[in-house]
């Protein structure tokens, strides 16, 4: 591809979201920041309703899937085709604030070399409520948004976090390409939870912006705690633990990640989601080899150093048992002298 003439690609993966996509878009072009292109993927629609780019006066095009390739797969693509520095995704049922480009520009500039940024994410039916403020992990295996449903004002600056909700994540290009991007076999959640390890793994880290802020309609297309949900995220949720790990956690919590596992069959019938729960962790462990090797490829690879890596867990069960905000002050270190050019140099102030 030649060298990057725009500095972000705002990329949208559409599935049966005509209903949710022209305000996503509509959001798009009311944006002050005007460096931007947009890719939409058509993944595989059924719902009939033709999408339509022609509102948007910034370039962009609408790609084609014949079948729904999933989240993860449907992004990887859209990135490969990207001709922005940056990877801006958005989810159709996320509408940004005006300036929310603007402000990611501003926050590249101000933290030259950090390379993934998350934004803050409000509920839209509930603006004064955080939909969640970047992504934290614990050793244990789970993830959760930060401060979901707390009240929004409480974000009042920057913070460091182990990885953004995709929903709104904002990635440089090349970072994300050189990990490989999304874990297609993932199709759909925890995908960017195990990008995020794996970028964090890789020497990267994200900053949660306060300022660049979108609305968000949650599980707007998959539906919330649907057996389809339930399934992806038991699912993918034991495949990051196994791949992204390092040694000296994963040996101590795999039995305690196995005694989570035997819990939540032992309580399906209490919960009425037994099967599906049974059916996920079944299909889980068999594929367990191929998880391990994409284990051993990935920690062969890991830049970061432990110490940094295991730092940026969150190793407080009072904040994963409240899904609460777990983000870190900014290190004042000067990345420019770790990480190449931001790229944005080009872009108007």
């Amino acid at each position: 591809m030649a060298a990057s003439t725009t500095t972000f690609s705002v990329l949208v993966v559409a599935y049966n979201s005509g209903a949710h996509l022209p305000r996503c878009l509509a959001a798009l072009e009311a944006q002050t920041c005007r460096d931007f292109e947009v890719i939409v993927l058509d993944n595989g629609s059924t719902d009939g309703i033709a999408l339509d780019l022609s509102g948007v006066t910034v370039p962009a095009r609408l790609e084609h899937s014949r079948d729904n390739i999933g989240f993860a797969a449907g992004n990887n693509l859209l990135a490969r085709k990207a001709g922005g520095t940056w990877l801006a995704l958005l989810n159709p049922d996320a509408f940004p604030e005006p300036d929310w480009l603007a402000e990611i520009l501003a926050a590249i500039r101000r933290y030259r070399g950090v390379r993934v940024f998350g934004s803050t994410q409000l509920l839209d039916e509930r603006p004064d409520l955080l939909d969640g403020a970047g992504d934290h992990y614990s050793p244990l295996g789970l993830a959760w948004r930060g401060d979901r449903m707390r009240p929004a004002a409480a974000m009042t600056g920057d913070g460091e976090v182990m990885g953004p909700c995709a929903a709104a994540g904002i990635y440089h290009r090349d970072a994300f390409l050189a990990v490989g991007g999304f874990a297609e076999r993932f199709f759909c959640y925890y995908e960017d939870v195990d990008l995020g390890l794996r970028l964090r793994l890789n020497g990267e880290r994200c900053i949660q912006l306060a300022g660049a802020r979108v609305r968000h309609v949650a599980s707007a297309i998959t539906g919330q705690n649907s057996d389809f949900s339930r399934y992806h995220i038991t699912r993918n949720r034991i495949w990051t633990f196994l791949r992204c790990m390092p040694a000296p956690v994963f040996h101590v919590a795999f039995p305690l990640l196995l005694a989570q596992l035997a819990l939540i069959v032992l309580l399906g019938p209490v919960r009425g989601d037994g099967p599906v729960r049974r059916r996920a962790i079944l299909d889980a462990f068999l594929n367990f080899r191929t998880v391990m090797k994409e284990r051993s490829e990935i920690q062969d690879k890991r830049k970061a150093d432990l110490t940094d890596f295991l730092g940026a867990l969150s190793w407080n069960p009072a904040k994963l048992r409240g899904a609460k905000g777990d983000r870190r002050d900014i290190r004042s270190e000067n990345w420019a002298e770790e990480r190449p050019s931001s790229g944005v140099e080009h872009a108007a102030d």
